[in-house]
């Protein structure tokens, strides 16, 4: 076959070619809704605890239920609150930019700074999470600091391997680490999405208050791992072969994109709405 002539419709690499495309597509669908769910979570972070914060109002903070952000006497610990909140607008608005091929092709430099901010404002937020969490008695049980405690050593271990791979220039295992980084990241936003996917569909099942029951619990560690193992299937099936495996994964991201839909309709109605005015 020249390269003036069409491939065939039985040709293995065309096959290979439309499952590629299938799977890129799949990929930038949950992207694009991942973005309007974070873009929404930004909204409600400013409008809630960032005019709080702005108009000396800490004690407010707690108007969102759950969250236990102010702490009457611990000026530190609402201090470092008020950091790791605010930050969340940082990391969460860098690690969407870093994701744009755009910026990578046509502006590198930004692509390069706006990482440099994402990974120390991770790794900052991971200590200072690990600190509220440890040192604060604000967590509502063991199980639910211990869970997110997890998730902050994963993004403090991922944000090393991003940043360490950045400078040997290793740059595809930098991308590889940078995604699982941005995964670790979000595993908060993922826990709020899969919470209003989850106690519409069930009524509520296995779920509390203090978010120690057993789907509580489910639902925080499968936060970010899940997420991480969705993952590695995509970056198999970029590099598979495989007709067929590439488009197992691209269905797999159709249907993780129709529940995150699902989820952040229910998170902005739900959970943020009343917070974004």
């Amino acid at each position: 076959m020249t390269d003036t002539q069409p491939a065939k419709s039985g040709d293995p690499g065309a096959a290979r070619l439309a499952a590629d495309r299938m799977l890129r597509r799949a990929a930038q669908a949950w992207f694009c809704v991942a973005a309007i769910g974070q873009t929404a979570f930004v909204w409600m972070i400013l409008a809630h605890y960032g005019r709080k914060t702005v108009s000396g109002d800490m004690a407010g903070w707690n108007d969102k239920p759950i969250i236990k952000g102010y702490v009457a006497g611990d000026s530190l610990g609402n201090l470092l609150f008020a950091v790791h909140v605010l930050l969340a607008v940082v990391v969460t608005l860098g690690g969407l930019m870093q994701l744009v091929p755009a910026i990578r092709a046509k502006a590198p430099a930004l692509h390069r700074w706006t990482g440099r901010v994402f990974f120390v404002t991770a790794f900052v937020m991971a200590l200072g999470g690990l600190w509220l969490t440890c040192g604060r008695p604000t967590y509502l049980s063991l199980v639910s600091a211990g869970l997110v405690s997890l998730n902050g050593v994963l993004i403090l271990a991922f944000s090393v391997q991003a940043w360490r791979m950045a400078v040997a220039r290793r740059i595809d295992a930098h991308r590889r680490w940078a995604l699982r980084a941005y995964l670790a990241v979000n595993g908060v936003w993922v826990l709020r999405v899969a919470l209003m996917v989850w106690a519409p569909l069930t009524r509520g099942w296995g779920m509390d208050r203090t978010l120690s029951g057993p789907a509580d619990i489910a639902l925080q560690l499968c936060a970010y791992v899940l997420p991480l193992v969705v993952l590695e299937f995509y970056l198999r099936a970029q590099e598979s072969v495989s007709a067929k495996a590439k488009r197992a994964v691209a269905g797999l991201l159709a249907l993780v994109t129709v529940l995150t839909a699902l989820g952040v309709v229910g998170a902005v109605v739900i959970l943020w709405g009343p917070y974004m005015l």
